[in-house]
């Protein structure tokens, strides 16, 4: 039986485990969205992870949507994260940069007064933190057609930078409400050329990225993420035939393209659609899930046969040894929501290991 604390390969590349550090926003990268050496710390403190799959990295300036997030299209960004890549792996861990447009879920005032673009000008509801505070997500413009093959282009040229940074790959984005996410959705996606309309149209432009990153780096080094129905970004998908149509055209894609892994965020609501997804794609499935706290709980995911690999955030965030503490049954720090975005190393790189906190303790 898989056990996850046993070594495994992911589409060749040995991890040590089957524990992945989820990509989790922390919002400390330095001027012109540079990695820092704080940066460098904090990912080569969770080295022991199987895989670390890092912040959500934006693929152009224009797909920024907090401020102080790192980029991958700037030549000072890549040499920024070759440190950290070198520092993890110098730890003997592996590490893949996400990659995310953020599209409508973005505000001018958090990337220098560049423009917000969507599949359609529909505004998120609600509101986004900026420098001057909460203010409505505006009404984007949406992309015409002859510009979306300049975005897939980014992703592209992001994913290339990556490697050159020293990643050991890439994940896609297409969650939790952002661009690739909007163009699956009615309700933000109002199109009607070529990507908009049918599932088969609204999964069109997800898997010319897809494509173009796999052709720029080799499919076997891209991963994908989905959250089918989990209403982040005000994303409405409440039809379950649509929904189960267009998550299936996208597996199906994304089978044909060869993917290394398809990384999955667990909703009970939409199980059954999530298996479909996990059979029609045939390849390795990480499946993140907000009530794993505990390796019996990771170890049940795999058990029953809806993962091979396990992502963890905040149990993560605040214990960067989190692997020998599961094995140990150890306590865990707690993590601290007023440290999640910003700031220096407090609730970033100072929560203790197990084996200082036993030396605060003696």
């Amino acid at each position: 039986m898989t056990q996850v604390f046993e070594p495994t390969t992911l589409a060749g590349t040995p991890l040590a485990n089957r524990l992945v550090m989820a990509p989790m926003t922390r919002s400390r990268a330095g001027v012109g969205g540079v990695p820092t050496a704080l940066t460098a710390t904090y990912y080569a403190q969770r080295a022991s992870a199987g895989l670390i799959v890092t912040e959500a990295t934006q693929p152009s300036p224009t797909g920024q949507g907090y401020f102080d997030t790192p980029g991958l299209h700037a030549p000072a960004q890549v040499a920024g994260w070759r440190p950290v890549v070198d520092a993890v792996h110098a730890e003997g861990g592996r590490i893949v940069a996400q990659l995310m447009h953020v599209g409508r879920i973005a505000h001018p005032d958090n990337k220098a007064g560049l423009e917000t673009v969507a599949p359609s000008a529909i505004a998120a509801p609600g509101a986004i933190f900026t420098r001057s505070g909460m203010q409505p997500h505006p009404v984007p413009r949406a992309l015409e057609t002859d510009e979306i093959g300049g975005v897939v282009a980014d992703f592209a040229q992001a994913a290339a930078n990556a490697i050159a940074a020293g990643f050991d790959g890439v994940e896609l984005h297409g969650a939790n409400g952002y661009l690739l996410h909007e163009f699956l959705v009615p309700s933000a996606n109002q199109r009607s050329d070529r990507y908009g309309g049918s599932p088969e149209a609204r999964v069109r432009f997800p898997l010319e990225v897809a494509a173009a990153v796999a052709d720029t780096i080799g499919p076997e080094r891209l991963g994908y993420r989905i959250s089918p129905a989990n209403g982040a970004g005000g994303l409405v998908e409440d039809d379950h035939d649509d929904l189960a149509a267009t998550y299936g055209a996208l597996a199906d894609g994304f089978a044909d393209l060869g993917l290394g892994y398809l990384h999955q965020t667990w909703n009970d609501d939409v199980a059954d659609v999530l298996r479909d997804v996990r059979q029609r794609f045939g390849g390795p499935v990480m499946v993140n899930d907000s009530s794993v706290t505990s390796p019996e709980a990771a170890q049940a995911l795999l058990d029953d046969g809806r993962a091979d690999l396990v992502s963890v955030g905040r149990a993560f965030l605040a214990n960067p040894d989190l692997v020998r503490r599961w094995q140990l049954g150890a306590p865990l720090n707690e993590p601290d929501p007023a440290t999640f975005y910003g700031g220096d190393e407090r609730g970033y790189t100072d929560y203790p290991t197990l084996d200082e906190t036993d030396a605060i303790a003696s």
